[in-house]
């Protein structure tokens, strides 16, 4: 029996994205809402109702809006939006960052795709708190650039205007006032004590991004360097078909430079270890319509109908 499943905001990106990663799967009956009734709270609840699974790919409060209309408890809601992330009963959507994470998502009825800056800075800071590399009051700062693709609508078409201004051909600094939304569960899902100092950037290019997280090694619980840390995410991600750690001997790595659209259209995760014996630069590259956001999505989503983690996607 296919599971029958319901896009709420199937207009926006990652709606869209999401969407065309079942063209190709057979298990799969998507509902289709009526375009002028997307917005009508109950012909949503209507279609929210009668799937299997739901995923929300809205604003935060039309999200929080589509929770509250469902009564149906066998329904899994698998949510894009910020709304629910460190919210009580709902599973983050990393099941790479421990057993406990992979379970709640499998079993969960509720489920919240981490945000695509907050997937990147994760995945390097949570392994060497839980590690006891990284103190939790270590003053963690971490820098980042992504495509425009992740700014919406809007944002999307300025950027895509055929007369633009200037200031959209360079990298643009954002989020100056340190209130990024992906800050909340940044910090609350690695443990941290202190809020991270954040500086992203939203580039001239479409997807892809590298989220980077400066480290001195003498502030660290142990003695660490490159290498040894590059040992150790391998070992902590092992087996991890999402999730893949450089090598002393990755090109890419011995170029000297890391471009943050290197993996666009790939769904997982790539870490990167560079530096010296001093200072030390751990950094993230991966798609932020991918492992940043539909990717993720249906990697969810197939741990929660028990089929292959990677099936619909592209590694």
């Amino acid at each position: 029996m296919k599971t029958k499943v319901f896009i709420d905001g199937s207009e926006g990106t990652t709606g869209l994205r999401i969407y065309e990663r079942f063209q190709n799967r057979d298990d799969i009956e998507l509902l289709h809402i009526c375009p002028e009734l997307r917005k009508d709270p109950a012909e949503r609840k209507k279609m929210i109702e009668a799937s299997d699974l739901t995923f929300l790919c809205l604003p935060d409060e039309a999200a929080r809006e589509s929770v509250s209309l469902v009564e149906n408890k066998d329904v899994v809601i698998i949510d894009a939006s910020t709304a629910h992330r460190t919210a009580k009963g709902w599973a983050y959507g990393f099941p790479e960052l421990s057993k406990e994470h992979k379970t709640a998502i499998q079993k969960g009825k509720r489920i919240a795709v981490p945000g695509c800056y907050a997937t990147g800075f994760i995945s390097l800071v949570y392994p060497l708190i839980a590690g006891g590399i990284l103190p939790k009051d270590y003053p963690v700062s971490s820098f980042a650039i992504s495509g425009y693709s992740g700014a919406g609508k809007k944002t999307i078409a300025a950027y895509e205007a055929d007369e633009r201004p200037k200031e959209l051909s360079a990298g643009r600094e954002y989020a100056l006032t340190q209130q990024h939304k992906h800050l909340n569960e940044m910090q609350k899902i690695t443990g941290l004590v202190r809020t991270p100092l954040f500086s992203p950037i939203i580039d001239d290019y479409y997807s892809g991004m590298i989220v980077s997280v400066p480290l001195y090694t003498d502030l660290l619980a142990k003695e660490e360097t490159p290498e040894s840390l590059l040992h150790y995410y391998a070992a902590y991600f092992k087996n991890q078909p999402f999730l893949k750690v450089s090598d002393a001997e990755d090109p890419v790595a011995a170029s000297g430079f890391l471009a943050a659209n290197g993996l666009s259209g790939w769904d997982g995760l790539k870490i990167y270890v560079t530096g010296n014996k001093e200072r030390v630069v751990v950094s993230a590259q991966f798609d932020n319509l991918g492992k940043g956001a539909s990717g993720a999505a249906i990697e969810c989503m197939n741990l929660v109908l028990g089929c292959e983690e990677t099936k619909g996607l592209v590694l």
